[in-house]
């Protein structure tokens, strides 16, 4: 699938929801829904900085495309790792890297997040780009 068309179902199913109350409680189920890292990436070397929590971020290529996988010691903060994953996971690095994320200002996510939160999104998405950006020079080189 596109990275649009699952940024548009997100979109949607944000839309099926109520108030914010309702929209923090699916991203605490998406956290908890979020496949478990292994413990090997659960370490500073993996640890996003910029998070006022503690996100652990590990992407593997395989067959051209990135595989990520997250943790997180705060629970919405894993629902946000969640969508991220969502988006960003089985897709080349030039996907990855030329995409916009709209649906991050049409979910309100961003206004509706305290600043350090926001500014943990900002750090996890630059992270994951940089993983993108590694994969890619890593292919060019080969």
């Amino acid at each position: 699938m596109e990275i649009i068309d699952i940024q548009k179902e997100i979109v949607e199913e944000f839309a099926g929801l109520g108030e914010w109350m309702e929209r923090y409680n699916y991203l605490i189920d998406l956290g908890k829904s979020l496949p478990l890292i292994d413990q090997a990436y659960r370490n500073d070397e993996y640890l996003i900085r910029g998070c006022q929590s503690r996100v652990w971020l590990n992407a593997d290529l395989r067959e051209g495309k990135i595989y990520y996988t997250a943790d997180s010691d705060a629970i919405i903060t894993k629902g946000i790792a969640s969508l991220m994953i969502r988006i960003f996971t089985g897709h080349t690095p030039d996907e990855i890297l030329n995409t916009d994320l709209g649906f991050i200002e049409e979910i309100g996510l961003k206004e509706h997040l305290s600043p350090t939160r926001s500014n943990g999104l900002v750090s996890m998405i630059n992270q994951m780009r940089y993983y993108a950006m590694a994969y890619k020079a890593k292919q060019q080189n080969l």
